[in-house]
Protein backbone atom coordinates (compact mmCIF):
# COMPACT_ATOMS: atom_id res chain seq x y z
CA UNK A 1 0.00 0.00 0.00
CA UNK A 2 3.48 2.16 0.82
CA UNK A 3 3.96 1.93 -2.89
CA UNK A 4 0.75 2.29 -4.38
CA UNK A 5 0.95 6.05 -2.61
CA UNK A 6 4.03 6.86 -3.00
CA UNK A 7 3.66 6.14 -7.22
CA UNK A 8 0.16 7.98 -6.87
CA UNK A 9 2.52 10.62 -5.81
CA UNK A 10 4.86 10.49 -8.77
CA UNK A 11 1.88 11.15 -11.18
CA UNK A 12 1.02 14.07 -9.41
CA UNK A 13 3.83 15.19 -8.74
CA UNK A 14 4.96 15.79 -12.82
CA UNK A 15 2.64 18.78 -13.37
CA UNK A 16 4.64 21.70 -14.20
CA UNK A 17 2.69 25.09 -14.00
CA UNK A 18 4.35 27.89 -16.18
CA UNK A 19 3.03 31.14 -16.87
CA UNK A 20 4.09 34.00 -19.78
CA UNK A 21 3.42 37.66 -18.66
CA UNK A 22 1.07 39.41 -21.25
CA UNK A 23 -0.63 42.57 -20.91
CA UNK A 24 -3.38 43.26 -23.59
CA UNK A 25 -5.98 44.30 -21.13
CA UNK A 26 -5.65 48.06 -21.60
CA UNK A 27 -4.59 49.07 -18.74
CA UNK A 28 -2.64 52.11 -19.46
CA UNK A 29 -3.08 54.78 -17.59
CA UNK A 30 1.00 55.51 -17.55
CA UNK A 31 0.61 56.57 -21.50
CA UNK A 32 -2.08 59.45 -20.64
CA UNK A 33 0.05 62.54 -20.48
CA UNK A 34 2.28 61.26 -23.85
CA UNK A 35 0.04 59.19 -25.35
CA UNK A 36 2.60 56.56 -26.58
CA UNK A 37 2.77 52.96 -26.22
CA UNK A 38 5.91 51.92 -24.53
CA UNK A 39 6.36 49.31 -27.14
CA UNK A 40 9.65 50.85 -28.05
CA UNK A 41 9.20 51.10 -32.04
CA UNK A 42 8.25 54.27 -34.18
CA UNK A 43 4.58 55.51 -34.71
CA UNK A 44 3.79 55.17 -38.25
CA UNK A 45 2.94 58.45 -39.33
CA UNK A 46 -0.04 58.14 -41.83
CA UNK A 47 -3.24 57.29 -40.05
CA UNK A 48 -5.64 54.81 -41.12
CA UNK A 49 -8.34 55.32 -38.48
CA UNK A 50 -10.59 58.67 -37.90
CA UNK A 51 -12.87 60.01 -35.05
CA UNK A 52 -16.68 61.23 -35.54
CA UNK A 53 -18.57 63.18 -33.21
CA UNK A 54 -22.52 63.37 -33.12
CA UNK A 55 -22.39 67.40 -33.30
CA UNK A 56 -19.54 70.31 -34.00
CA UNK A 57 -20.88 72.05 -30.87
CA UNK A 58 -21.83 71.34 -26.89
CA UNK A 59 -22.40 73.85 -23.91
CA UNK A 60 -21.38 73.00 -20.66
CA UNK A 61 -23.06 69.39 -19.68
CA UNK A 62 -24.04 68.06 -23.01
CA UNK A 63 -23.05 64.23 -24.13
CA UNK A 64 -22.08 64.30 -27.08
CA UNK A 65 -21.30 60.18 -28.90
CA UNK A 66 -17.82 59.90 -30.32
CA UNK A 67 -16.67 57.52 -32.72
CA UNK A 68 -13.41 55.88 -33.76
CA UNK A 69 -13.42 54.02 -36.80
CA UNK A 70 -11.23 52.21 -39.55
CA UNK A 71 -9.23 49.25 -40.36
CA UNK A 72 -9.33 46.18 -37.84
CA UNK A 73 -7.16 47.04 -34.81
CA UNK A 74 -6.58 46.20 -31.40
CA UNK A 75 -5.59 48.84 -28.92
CA UNK A 76 -6.85 52.48 -28.60
CA UNK A 77 -6.32 55.60 -26.24
CA UNK A 78 -9.26 58.28 -26.44
CA UNK A 79 -8.81 61.34 -25.23
CA UNK A 80 -10.64 64.88 -25.54
CA UNK A 81 -7.98 68.39 -25.17
CA UNK A 82 -8.51 71.69 -25.02
CA UNK A 83 -7.44 72.86 -29.01
CA UNK A 84 -5.42 75.75 -28.07
CA UNK A 85 -3.16 73.38 -25.62
CA UNK A 86 -2.74 69.74 -26.94
CA UNK A 87 0.03 69.11 -24.76
CA UNK A 88 -2.32 69.93 -21.51
CA UNK A 89 -4.33 67.63 -19.47
CA UNK A 90 -7.38 65.92 -20.61
CA UNK A 91 -10.60 67.75 -20.42
CA UNK A 92 -14.05 66.47 -19.85
CA UNK A 93 -14.82 63.05 -18.79
CA UNK A 94 -16.24 59.71 -20.50
CA UNK A 95 -19.16 57.41 -20.17
CA UNK A 96 -19.28 54.04 -22.20
CA UNK A 97 -21.52 52.50 -24.29
CA UNK A 98 -20.24 49.15 -24.58
CA UNK A 99 -18.28 48.23 -21.57
CA UNK A 100 -17.24 45.06 -22.90
CA UNK A 101 -15.05 46.77 -25.87
CA UNK A 102 -13.55 49.61 -24.11
CA UNK A 103 -12.79 50.94 -20.38
CA UNK A 104 -12.62 53.84 -18.51
CA UNK A 105 -9.21 55.10 -17.04
CA UNK A 106 -8.16 57.48 -14.73
CA UNK A 107 -5.93 60.07 -15.75
CA UNK A 108 -4.22 63.39 -13.47
CA UNK A 109 -6.14 60.80 -10.60
CA UNK A 110 -9.42 61.66 -12.20
CA UNK A 111 -11.72 58.72 -13.34
CA UNK A 112 -13.08 58.56 -16.85
CA UNK A 113 -10.49 61.33 -18.53
CA UNK A 114 -9.71 58.75 -21.02
CA UNK A 115 -10.90 55.44 -22.90
CA UNK A 116 -9.06 52.23 -23.61
CA UNK A 117 -9.98 48.95 -25.00
CA UNK A 118 -10.37 45.73 -22.58
CA UNK A 119 -8.40 42.61 -24.73
CA UNK A 120 -6.61 42.45 -27.84
CA UNK A 121 -9.07 41.26 -29.80
CA UNK A 122 -9.94 42.82 -33.35
CA UNK A 123 -12.48 45.83 -33.43
CA UNK A 124 -12.98 47.90 -36.34
CA UNK A 125 -15.51 50.79 -34.18
CA UNK A 126 -15.98 51.71 -30.93
CA UNK A 127 -18.52 54.13 -29.63
CA UNK A 128 -18.37 56.86 -26.31
CA UNK A 129 -20.30 59.56 -24.78
CA UNK A 130 -17.95 62.38 -24.30
CA UNK A 131 -19.85 64.55 -21.36
CA UNK A 132 -18.34 68.00 -21.51
CA UNK A 133 -17.31 69.79 -18.01
CA UNK A 134 -19.24 72.80 -16.39
CA UNK A 135 -15.35 74.71 -16.59
CA UNK A 136 -14.56 73.41 -20.48
CA UNK A 137 -12.43 75.69 -23.06
CA UNK A 138 -14.01 77.01 -26.20
CA UNK A 139 -12.60 74.59 -28.58
CA UNK A 140 -12.28 70.36 -27.79
CA UNK A 141 -10.24 68.58 -29.91
CA UNK A 142 -10.52 64.73 -29.90
CA UNK A 143 -6.87 62.60 -29.84
CA UNK A 144 -6.22 58.71 -30.67
CA UNK A 145 -3.27 56.66 -30.22
CA UNK A 146 -4.49 53.60 -32.46
CA UNK A 147 -2.57 50.31 -32.30
CA UNK A 148 -2.72 47.55 -35.15
CA UNK A 149 -0.15 45.06 -33.98
CA UNK A 150 2.71 45.22 -31.35
CA UNK A 151 4.73 47.55 -33.70
CA UNK A 152 2.23 49.23 -35.84
CA UNK A 153 0.67 51.97 -34.08
CA UNK A 154 -0.16 55.67 -34.76
CA UNK A 155 0.06 58.07 -31.99
CA UNK A 156 -2.13 61.27 -31.19
CA UNK A 157 -4.44 61.12 -34.65
CA UNK A 158 -5.99 64.60 -34.41
CA UNK A 159 -10.11 64.26 -34.53
CA UNK A 160 -12.44 67.01 -35.16
CA UNK A 161 -12.67 70.55 -33.21
CA UNK A 162 -16.01 71.08 -31.25
CA UNK A 163 -16.92 74.60 -29.83
CA UNK A 164 -19.01 76.00 -27.66
CA UNK A 165 -21.97 78.11 -29.78
CA UNK A 166 -20.89 81.55 -28.79
CA UNK A 167 -17.06 81.21 -29.23
CA UNK A 168 -15.00 82.63 -31.76
CA UNK A 169 -13.86 81.01 -34.78
CA UNK A 170 -11.29 78.55 -34.26
CA UNK A 171 -7.76 80.74 -36.32
CA UNK A 172 -4.89 79.73 -34.43
CA UNK A 173 -3.11 77.53 -37.00
CA UNK A 174 -4.04 73.66 -36.04
CA UNK A 175 -1.50 72.52 -33.50
CA UNK A 176 0.30 69.61 -35.21
CA UNK A 177 1.77 66.67 -32.85
CA UNK A 178 5.40 66.72 -32.11
CA UNK A 179 7.47 63.90 -34.28
CA UNK A 180 8.95 61.70 -31.70
CA UNK A 181 12.59 62.21 -31.01
CA UNK A 182 15.52 61.38 -33.59
CA UNK A 183 16.61 58.62 -32.43
CA UNK A 184 20.59 58.30 -32.42
CA UNK A 185 22.46 56.66 -35.56
CA UNK A 186 22.82 53.17 -35.13
CA UNK A 187 26.11 51.20 -36.88
CA UNK A 188 26.90 47.36 -36.98
CA UNK A 189 30.23 46.23 -35.01
CA UNK A 190 32.38 44.62 -37.10
CA UNK A 191 33.98 42.14 -34.29
CA UNK A 192 33.14 40.40 -31.19
CA UNK A 193 33.96 41.98 -28.04
CA UNK A 194 37.00 41.16 -25.62
CA UNK A 195 37.36 40.30 -22.35
CA UNK A 196 41.11 40.93 -22.62
CA UNK A 197 41.13 44.56 -20.88
CA UNK A 198 38.60 43.09 -18.10
CA UNK A 199 39.51 44.57 -14.44
CA UNK A 200 42.47 46.41 -16.71
CA UNK A 201 40.15 48.85 -18.39
CA UNK A 202 36.88 47.28 -18.39
CA UNK A 203 34.58 46.77 -15.43
CA UNK A 204 33.42 43.30 -16.20
CA UNK A 205 30.44 40.91 -15.31
CA UNK A 206 30.92 37.49 -17.23
CA UNK A 207 28.94 34.08 -16.53
CA UNK A 208 30.09 31.75 -16.35
CA UNK A 209 33.10 33.47 -14.20
CA UNK A 210 36.57 34.51 -16.65
CA UNK A 211 35.02 33.47 -19.91
CA UNK A 212 35.42 35.29 -22.82
CA UNK A 213 32.77 36.46 -25.45
CA UNK A 214 35.66 36.52 -28.32
CA UNK A 215 36.19 32.73 -28.10
CA UNK A 216 32.96 30.97 -26.29
CA UNK A 217 29.41 32.02 -27.97
CA UNK A 218 27.85 30.52 -24.73
CA UNK A 219 29.30 33.15 -22.36
CA UNK A 220 27.10 36.01 -21.33
CA UNK A 221 29.11 39.45 -21.24
CA UNK A 222 28.52 42.71 -19.77
CA UNK A 223 30.92 45.37 -19.67
CA UNK A 224 31.43 49.00 -18.84
CA UNK A 225 34.55 51.55 -19.93
CA UNK A 226 35.11 54.70 -18.31
CA UNK A 227 35.65 57.53 -21.16
CA UNK A 228 35.82 61.00 -19.09
CA UNK A 229 32.27 61.70 -17.74
CA UNK A 230 30.93 58.91 -19.81
CA UNK A 231 30.63 54.67 -19.97
CA UNK A 232 30.49 52.68 -22.59
CA UNK A 233 28.55 49.62 -22.82
CA UNK A 234 29.12 46.23 -23.98
CA UNK A 235 26.50 43.57 -23.52
CA UNK A 236 27.19 39.65 -25.35
CA UNK A 237 25.41 36.65 -25.31
CA UNK A 238 24.15 33.67 -26.77
CA UNK A 239 19.96 35.02 -27.59
CA UNK A 240 17.47 35.31 -30.07
CA UNK A 241 15.08 37.00 -28.47
CA UNK A 242 16.42 39.70 -26.06
CA UNK A 243 19.33 40.75 -23.31
CA UNK A 244 18.90 43.22 -21.12
CA UNK A 245 20.18 44.55 -17.91
CA UNK A 246 19.41 46.71 -14.85
CA UNK A 247 20.80 48.76 -12.29
CA UNK A 248 18.90 48.61 -8.74
CA UNK A 249 19.21 49.44 -5.38
CA UNK A 250 18.50 46.37 -3.93
CA UNK A 251 17.56 42.47 -5.35
CA UNK A 252 14.16 42.38 -5.85
CA UNK A 253 12.70 43.24 -9.69
CA UNK A 254 11.43 47.52 -9.16
CA UNK A 255 12.15 50.99 -9.79
CA UNK A 256 15.16 50.11 -11.70
CA UNK A 257 17.29 51.35 -14.57
CA UNK A 258 17.20 49.01 -17.20
CA UNK A 259 18.28 49.03 -20.88
CA UNK A 260 17.34 45.84 -23.46
CA UNK A 261 18.88 45.22 -26.55
CA UNK A 262 15.65 43.63 -28.40
CA UNK A 263 16.46 41.61 -31.59
CA UNK A 264 14.00 41.99 -34.32
CA UNK A 265 14.50 39.74 -37.66
CA UNK A 266 17.91 40.38 -38.30
CA UNK A 267 17.71 43.73 -36.31
CA UNK A 268 18.90 44.85 -32.91
CA UNK A 269 17.08 47.44 -31.34
CA UNK A 270 18.72 49.20 -28.17
CA UNK A 271 16.00 49.82 -25.80
CA UNK A 272 16.44 52.19 -22.78
CA UNK A 273 13.66 51.37 -20.02
CA UNK A 274 12.88 51.48 -16.14
CA UNK A 275 11.05 49.01 -13.95
CA UNK A 276 8.18 49.63 -11.75
CA UNK A 277 7.62 46.12 -9.80
CA UNK A 278 7.52 42.84 -11.22
CA UNK A 279 5.91 43.89 -14.64
CA UNK A 280 6.73 44.50 -18.06
CA UNK A 281 9.60 46.98 -18.27
CA UNK A 282 8.60 50.76 -19.58
CA UNK A 283 10.00 51.72 -22.41
CA UNK A 284 11.70 54.97 -22.39
CA UNK A 285 13.30 57.98 -24.87
CA UNK A 286 16.62 56.98 -26.60
CA UNK A 287 18.22 60.66 -26.83
CA UNK A 288 20.41 59.65 -23.40
CA UNK A 289 22.42 57.16 -25.25
CA UNK A 290 25.12 57.43 -28.34
CA UNK A 291 26.94 55.49 -30.47
CA UNK A 292 24.42 52.75 -30.66
CA UNK A 293 26.19 49.50 -32.26
CA UNK A 294 24.89 45.97 -32.70
CA UNK A 295 25.66 42.72 -34.17
CA UNK A 296 24.67 39.21 -34.81
CA UNK A 297 26.86 36.21 -35.46
CA UNK A 298 26.04 32.41 -34.86
CA UNK A 299 23.12 33.12 -32.61
CA UNK A 300 25.11 35.37 -30.18
CA UNK A 301 23.74 38.86 -29.68
CA UNK A 302 26.02 41.81 -29.39
CA UNK A 303 25.39 45.49 -28.58
CA UNK A 304 27.10 48.36 -27.08
CA UNK A 305 26.54 52.16 -26.78
CA UNK A 306 27.71 55.06 -24.83
CA UNK A 307 25.65 57.50 -21.81
CA UNK A 308 26.73 59.81 -19.66
CA UNK A 309 27.73 59.33 -16.20
CA UNK A 310 25.29 61.92 -14.61
CA UNK A 311 21.64 62.94 -16.73
CA UNK A 312 20.15 65.46 -14.89
CA UNK A 313 16.68 66.35 -15.94
CA UNK A 314 16.47 62.70 -17.55
CA UNK A 315 13.66 60.96 -15.50
CA UNK A 316 14.32 57.15 -14.24
CA UNK A 317 18.09 57.31 -15.39
CA UNK A 318 20.62 56.76 -12.42
CA UNK A 319 23.45 58.58 -12.02
CA UNK A 320 26.83 56.26 -12.40
CA UNK A 321 28.88 57.04 -9.96
CA UNK A 322 27.09 55.27 -7.34
CA UNK A 323 26.70 51.96 -6.05
CA UNK A 324 24.37 49.58 -7.37
CA UNK A 325 23.03 46.08 -7.60
CA UNK A 326 23.65 45.34 -11.43
CA UNK A 327 20.77 42.29 -13.05
CA UNK A 328 21.79 40.92 -16.51
CA UNK A 329 18.88 39.01 -18.33
CA UNK A 330 17.73 37.36 -21.79
CA UNK A 331 14.53 35.84 -22.98
CA UNK A 332 12.07 35.62 -25.55
CA UNK A 333 10.85 38.38 -27.97
CA UNK A 334 8.10 37.95 -30.70
CA UNK A 335 8.25 40.75 -33.78
CA UNK A 336 9.86 43.21 -31.04
CA UNK A 337 7.74 42.70 -27.70
CA UNK A 338 9.56 41.00 -24.84
CA UNK A 339 8.38 38.63 -23.01
CA UNK A 340 9.46 37.10 -19.00
CA UNK A 341 12.80 36.25 -19.09
CA UNK A 342 12.82 32.48 -18.66
CA UNK A 343 15.56 31.91 -16.20
CA UNK A 344 16.50 33.93 -13.21
CA UNK A 345 18.63 36.97 -14.18
CA UNK A 346 22.33 36.81 -13.09
CA UNK A 347 22.49 39.27 -10.04
CA UNK A 348 25.82 40.59 -8.88
CA UNK A 349 26.75 39.51 -4.93
CA UNK A 350 27.36 42.82 -3.96
CA UNK A 351 26.61 46.82 -4.75
CA UNK A 352 29.38 48.05 -7.36
CA UNK A 353 30.09 51.48 -8.70
CA UNK A 354 30.89 50.41 -12.30
CA UNK A 355 32.79 54.08 -12.92
CA UNK A 356 34.90 53.55 -9.75
CA UNK A 357 38.02 51.15 -11.17
CA UNK A 358 38.03 48.26 -13.74
CA UNK A 359 37.29 45.03 -12.11
CA UNK A 360 36.21 41.42 -12.49
CA UNK A 361 32.55 40.69 -10.62
CA UNK A 362 30.35 37.39 -10.66
CA UNK A 363 27.17 36.89 -9.98
CA UNK A 364 24.59 34.44 -9.02
CA UNK A 365 21.15 33.43 -10.62
CA UNK A 366 20.54 31.60 -7.59
CA UNK A 367 21.32 32.90 -3.72
CA UNK A 368 22.54 30.91 -1.11
CA UNK A 369 19.61 30.86 1.23
CA UNK A 370 17.63 28.82 -1.74
CA UNK A 371 20.28 26.92 -2.41
CA UNK A 372 20.31 25.69 1.55
CA UNK A 373 16.41 25.45 1.03
CA UNK A 374 16.14 22.91 -1.96
CA UNK A 375 19.16 21.38 -0.47
CA UNK A 376 17.75 20.42 2.66
CA UNK A 377 14.46 19.38 1.40
CA UNK A 378 15.86 16.78 -0.58
CA UNK A 379 17.97 15.53 2.30
CA UNK A 380 14.65 15.60 4.53
CA UNK A 381 12.56 14.04 1.99
CA UNK A 382 14.72 12.17 -0.75
CA UNK A 383 16.84 10.37 1.72
CA UNK A 384 16.29 10.19 5.60
CA UNK A 385 12.37 10.06 5.44
CA UNK A 386 12.66 7.09 2.29
CA UNK A 387 15.20 5.50 4.43
CA UNK A 388 13.05 5.36 7.50
CA UNK A 389 10.53 3.93 5.67
CA UNK A 390 12.01 1.21 4.23
CA UNK A 391 13.20 0.31 7.61
CA UNK A 392 9.94 0.21 9.28
CA UNK A 393 8.26 -1.76 6.55
CA UNK A 394 10.56 -4.53 5.59
CA UNK A 395 13.51 -4.72 8.67
CA UNK A 396 11.65 -4.97 12.01
CA UNK A 397 12.54 -9.26 11.91
CA UNK A 398 16.35 -7.58 10.57
CA UNK A 399 16.91 -5.33 13.47
CA UNK A 400 14.93 -6.90 16.09
CA UNK A 401 17.71 -6.44 18.91
CA UNK A 402 17.17 -4.47 21.65
CA UNK A 403 19.47 -1.20 21.69
CA UNK A 404 18.84 1.10 24.27
CA UNK A 405 15.74 -0.25 26.01
CA UNK A 406 14.22 -0.48 22.07
CA UNK A 407 14.63 -2.30 19.03
CA UNK A 408 17.02 -1.44 16.90
CA UNK A 409 15.05 -0.97 13.83
CA UNK A 410 12.90 1.62 15.87
CA UNK A 411 15.40 3.47 17.19
CA UNK A 412 17.38 4.30 13.62
CA UNK A 413 13.53 4.83 12.30
CA UNK A 414 12.52 7.16 15.10
CA UNK A 415 16.28 9.23 14.57
CA UNK A 416 15.36 9.37 10.79
CA UNK A 417 11.95 11.23 10.85
CA UNK A 418 13.28 13.27 13.72
CA UNK A 419 16.39 14.26 11.41
CA UNK A 420 13.30 14.85 8.60
CA UNK A 421 11.20 16.93 10.74
CA UNK A 422 14.29 19.17 11.77
CA UNK A 423 15.58 19.37 8.55
CA UNK A 424 12.09 20.20 7.37
CA UNK A 425 11.88 23.39 9.91
CA UNK A 426 15.36 24.93 9.08
CA UNK A 427 14.37 24.66 5.83
CA UNK A 428 10.98 25.86 5.98
CA UNK A 429 12.27 29.02 7.03
CA UNK A 430 15.02 29.98 4.88
CA UNK A 431 12.47 31.06 1.87
CA UNK A 432 10.76 33.27 4.53
CA UNK A 433 14.41 34.84 5.68
CA UNK A 434 15.18 35.74 1.95
CA UNK A 435 12.20 37.02 1.14
CA UNK A 436 11.33 39.06 3.54
CA UNK A 437 7.97 37.63 3.98
CA UNK A 438 5.31 35.53 1.79
CA UNK A 439 6.86 34.80 -2.14
CA UNK A 440 3.55 35.52 -4.37
CA UNK A 441 4.80 34.34 -7.44
CA UNK A 442 6.22 31.17 -6.39
CA UNK A 443 2.99 29.30 -7.64
CA UNK A 444 1.58 26.28 -5.71
CA UNK A 445 5.28 25.26 -4.05
CA UNK A 446 4.45 27.26 -0.69
CA UNK A 447 1.20 26.31 -0.28
CA UNK A 448 2.24 22.44 -0.68
CA UNK A 449 5.42 23.83 1.49
CA UNK A 450 3.17 24.66 4.20
CA UNK A 451 1.04 21.37 4.45
CA UNK A 452 3.89 19.64 4.42
CA UNK A 453 5.78 21.83 7.27
CA UNK A 454 2.22 20.85 9.58
CA UNK A 455 2.14 17.36 8.51
CA UNK A 456 6.03 16.75 9.58
CA UNK A 457 5.54 18.46 13.16
CA UNK A 458 2.14 16.68 13.29
CA UNK A 459 3.91 13.35 12.25
CA UNK A 460 6.28 13.34 15.60
CA UNK A 461 3.84 14.31 17.92
CA UNK A 462 1.00 11.64 17.00
CA UNK A 463 4.23 9.25 17.87
CA UNK A 464 4.67 10.31 21.34
CA UNK A 465 0.91 8.98 21.94
CA UNK A 466 1.66 5.86 20.49
CA UNK A 467 -0.59 3.06 22.64
CA UNK A 468 1.12 -0.17 23.61
CA UNK A 469 1.50 -3.36 21.25
CA UNK A 470 -1.91 -5.00 22.57
CA UNK A 471 -4.20 -1.64 22.99
CA UNK A 472 -7.15 -1.82 21.25
CA UNK A 473 -6.57 1.61 19.76
CA UNK A 474 -2.91 0.28 18.57
CA UNK A 475 -4.71 -0.29 15.01
CA UNK A 476 -6.30 2.80 14.57
CA UNK A 477 -2.82 4.40 15.64
CA UNK A 478 -0.83 2.61 12.73
CA UNK A 479 -3.38 3.66 9.75
CA UNK A 480 -3.34 7.25 10.69
CA UNK A 481 0.46 7.29 11.46
CA UNK A 482 0.74 5.46 8.13
CA UNK A 483 -1.89 8.21 6.32
CA UNK A 484 -0.12 11.38 7.79
CA UNK A 485 2.94 9.69 6.48
CA UNK A 486 2.10 8.98 3.49
CA UNK A 487 0.71 12.23 2.58
CA UNK A 488 3.20 14.29 3.89
CA UNK A 489 5.67 12.20 1.47
CA UNK A 490 3.33 12.61 -1.90
CA UNK A 491 2.94 16.40 -0.95
CA UNK A 492 6.81 16.74 -0.21
CA UNK A 493 7.59 14.97 -3.69
CA UNK A 494 4.96 17.06 -5.62
CA UNK A 495 6.79 20.17 -4.04
CA UNK A 496 9.72 20.07 -4.80
CA UNK A 497 9.29 19.01 -8.53
CA UNK A 498 7.56 22.45 -8.54
CA UNK A 499 10.22 23.82 -6.81
CA UNK A 500 12.69 22.28 -9.26
CA UNK A 501 10.76 24.52 -11.75
CA UNK A 502 11.23 28.60 -10.01
CA UNK A 503 13.59 30.59 -11.57
CA UNK A 504 15.24 31.17 -7.39
CA UNK A 505 16.63 28.19 -7.68
CA UNK A 506 17.92 27.91 -11.32
CA UNK A 507 18.29 23.87 -11.37
CA UNK A 508 19.72 23.14 -15.39
CA UNK A 509 16.87 21.50 -17.31
CA UNK A 510 15.64 18.60 -18.27
CA UNK A 511 18.08 16.54 -16.26
CA UNK A 512 16.68 18.01 -12.73
CA UNK A 513 13.24 16.33 -13.43
CA UNK A 514 14.52 13.15 -15.17
CA UNK A 515 16.90 12.68 -11.64
CA UNK A 516 13.99 13.25 -9.68
CA UNK A 517 11.69 10.87 -11.26
CA UNK A 518 15.33 8.26 -11.38
CA UNK A 519 15.34 9.05 -7.60
CA UNK A 520 11.55 7.85 -7.16
CA UNK A 521 11.22 5.48 -9.57
CA UNK A 522 14.42 3.86 -7.35
CA UNK A 523 12.56 4.23 -4.34
CA UNK A 524 9.70 2.58 -5.60
CA UNK A 525 11.13 -0.10 -7.44
CA UNK A 526 13.18 -1.12 -4.24
CA UNK A 527 9.63 -1.24 -2.78
CA UNK A 528 8.16 -3.39 -4.95
CA UNK A 529 10.88 -5.90 -5.03
CA UNK A 530 11.08 -5.85 -1.09
CA UNK A 531 7.44 -6.44 -1.42
CA UNK A 532 7.03 -9.56 -3.78
CA UNK A 533 10.23 -11.29 -1.75
CA UNK A 534 8.21 -11.20 1.72
CA UNK A 535 5.31 -12.38 -0.21
CA UNK A 536 7.29 -15.06 -1.68
CA UNK A 537 9.02 -15.94 1.32
CA UNK A 538 5.11 -16.31 3.16
CA UNK A 539 4.36 -18.91 0.79
CA UNK A 540 7.46 -20.78 0.77
CA UNK A 541 6.86 -21.31 4.59
CA UNK A 542 3.53 -22.45 3.83
CA UNK A 543 3.94 -25.39 1.53
CA UNK A 544 6.59 -26.79 3.44
CA UNK A 545 6.07 -30.10 5.34
CA UNK A 546 3.18 -30.49 7.87
CA UNK A 547 5.51 -31.64 10.71
CA UNK A 548 5.87 -29.09 13.26
CA UNK A 549 9.92 -29.64 14.21
CA UNK A 550 10.62 -29.26 10.27
CA UNK A 551 8.13 -26.62 9.51
CA UNK A 552 10.16 -24.64 12.50
CA UNK A 553 13.48 -25.37 11.05
CA UNK A 554 12.26 -24.51 7.77
CA UNK A 555 11.51 -21.22 8.55
CA UNK A 556 14.39 -20.50 10.44
CA UNK A 557 16.56 -21.14 7.19
CA UNK A 558 14.17 -19.10 5.28
CA UNK A 559 14.13 -16.34 7.37
CA UNK A 560 17.90 -16.34 7.18
CA UNK A 561 17.97 -16.39 4.08
CA UNK A 562 15.07 -13.11 3.73
CA UNK A 563 16.89 -11.26 6.06
CA UNK A 564 20.31 -12.05 4.19
CA UNK A 565 18.29 -10.61 0.84
CA UNK A 566 17.11 -7.85 2.32
CA UNK A 567 20.60 -6.30 3.57
CA UNK A 568 21.88 -7.09 -0.20
CA UNK A 569 18.84 -5.03 -1.29
CA UNK A 570 19.27 -2.44 1.39
CA UNK A 571 22.75 -2.09 0.70
CA UNK A 572 22.29 -1.65 -2.99
CA UNK A 573 19.54 0.87 -2.25
CA UNK A 574 21.49 3.16 -0.05
CA UNK A 575 24.19 3.50 -3.09
CA UNK A 576 22.09 4.73 -5.10
CA UNK A 577 20.31 7.07 -2.83
CA UNK A 578 23.43 8.13 -2.05
CA UNK A 579 24.52 8.70 -5.62
CA UNK A 580 21.50 10.75 -6.17
CA UNK A 581 22.15 12.92 -3.67
CA UNK A 582 25.20 13.59 -4.39
CA UNK A 583 24.41 14.39 -8.17
CA UNK A 584 21.40 16.92 -7.02
CA UNK A 585 23.67 18.63 -4.37
CA UNK A 586 26.48 18.98 -6.87
CA UNK A 587 23.90 20.73 -9.28
CA UNK A 588 23.23 23.16 -6.40
CA UNK A 589 26.52 23.92 -5.40
CA UNK A 590 27.24 24.64 -8.67
CA UNK A 591 24.81 27.57 -8.95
Amino acid sequence: MAVLGFTLGTFILVLHISSVANYPSGKVGMSCHGMVPAHGHTAHPDPVHNISVSQMTFRPGDQIEVTLSGQPFRGFLLEARAAEDLSGPPIGSFTLIDSQVSQLLTCEDVQGYAVSHTSPSKKTKIKVYWNAPSNAPDHVKFLVTVVEKYKIYWVKIPGPIISQPNARPFTTPEATIAPLSTFPPVSHLTKSFSASDCGNKKFCIRSPVNCDPEKEPACFFLSFTRDDQSVVVEMSGPSKGYLSFAFSHDRWMGDDDAYLCIREDQTVHIQPSHLMGRSHPVMDSRGALGDLAWRLADGVMQCSFRRNITLPGVKNRFDLNTSYYIFLADGAADDGQIYKHSQQPLITYEKYNVTDYPRNVGGSRSFFLLKAHGALMFVAWMTTVSIGVLIARFFKSVWSKTFFGQAAWFQVHRMLMLTTTALTCIAFVLPFVYRGGWSWHAGYHPYLGCIVMILAVLQPLLAAFRPTLHDPRRQMFNWTHWSVGTAARIIAVAAMFLGMDLPGLDLPGPWKTYTMIGFVAWHVGTEIVLEIHAYRLSRKVEILDDARIQILQSFTVAEAEGHAFKKVVFAVYICGNVTFLIIFLSAINQL
